[in-house]
């Protein structure tokens, strides 16, 4: 039976992360991973039962660094405004020390995986950011109950609250805006944007 090496069980995974990006879900072979990693076929089993078994278990792994990484300093009973911007710092450093698993996880969420790791995030706790879940709804709860946002669905609020973020990152990491026009996100830029939001969502 073949010993399992830390670093190159990393550097599957790693390889893997990019050769999705690269290919697509639907592009993706455990041939082709092999071959960015400079090993036999074989390898990736050593780590992993099969395909599936090697992606459901990067999204657990990304997803548990992404919620930690978000609720860094984050407390649900603080203001709109506190604890939007703390969302808005820890989200943004996420996404520029990140800027692979951005475009990995757009691959899942468009992708047949999406319904079952919405199953593992909408279950109980323990699975899939629950702790992430818990907070962010306690946040909002509290921030509607204190008069200070008016209550909406939370689809239209995540439109409202992150996905300015969210675009500006995109244009970033292309390095170009609409029309090809040079880009690259400034902290002035970062929280001019944030500052349009507060007011959007704030009574």
């Amino acid at each position: 039976m073949r010993t399992r090496d830390i670093n190159k069980e990393l550097l599957v995974k790693q390889k893997a992360i990019e050769t999705i990006v690269k290919y697509g879900l639907e592009g993706f072979t455990i041939n082709k991973l092999a071959k960015a990693c400079g090993i036999s076929v074989g390898t990736p089993y050593v780590y992993y039962k099969d395909k599936d078994d090697l992606i459901v278990k990067i999204v657990m792994e990304e997803g548990a660094r992404m919620e930690e990484a978000m609720l860094l300093d984050f407390d649900p009973e603080a203001s709109l405004e506190d604890g939007l911007r703390i969302q808005w710092r820890n989200r943004f450093n996420y996404m520029i020390e990140n800027p692979m698993l951005g475009q990995f996880f757009d691959q899942i969420n468009s992708s047949t995986y999406q319904d079952q790791f919405l199953k593992m995030f909408n279950g109980e706790e323990g699975n899939l950011m629950s702790l992430f879940k818990k907070d962010i709804t306690t946040f909002i709860h509290n921030v509607v109950k204190r008069g200070e946002m008016d209550e909406m669905p939370f689809e239209v609020y995540w439109s409202v609250a992150y996905s300015p973020l969210y675009s500006l990152l995109r244009f970033h990491h292309r390095g170009k805006s609409i029309g090809g026009k040079p880009f690259q996100i400034t902290d002035e830029i970062l929280w001019a944007a944030f500052d349009r939001v507060v007011k959007a969502l704030k009574n």
